[in-house]
């Protein structure tokens, strides 16, 4: 039962727990644009002929890359709800 305490709590303090990976990167595509997120996360799929799908393929098998786009995300929501 302490086990399942500590995860809820964990997830608690998880600001991504619930947001799915595509909502960030629809957020971003909306804050940004695609060229946007391009200078500011230099990978190839949001550079040349970018898409929603090859994005979230490419992220989802590329944990350096989501965790870049997570930092991202995390560090544009407050400057959205200004």
């Amino acid at each position: 039962m302490k086990r399942n305490e500590d995860k809820e709590q964990e997830q608690l303090n998880n600001p991504l727990h619930g947001v799915k990976l595509k909502e960030v990167l629809e957020f971003l595509i909306s804050y940004y644009g695609w060229d946007g997120l391009g200078d500011k996360i230099d990978i190839n799929c949001f550079q040349s002929n970018p898409s929603m799908g090859s994005s979230l393929k490419f992220l989802r098998r590329t944990p350096w890359a989501r965790a870049k786009v997570e930092k991202l995300y995390l560090d544009s929501i407050p400057k959205f709800k200004k």
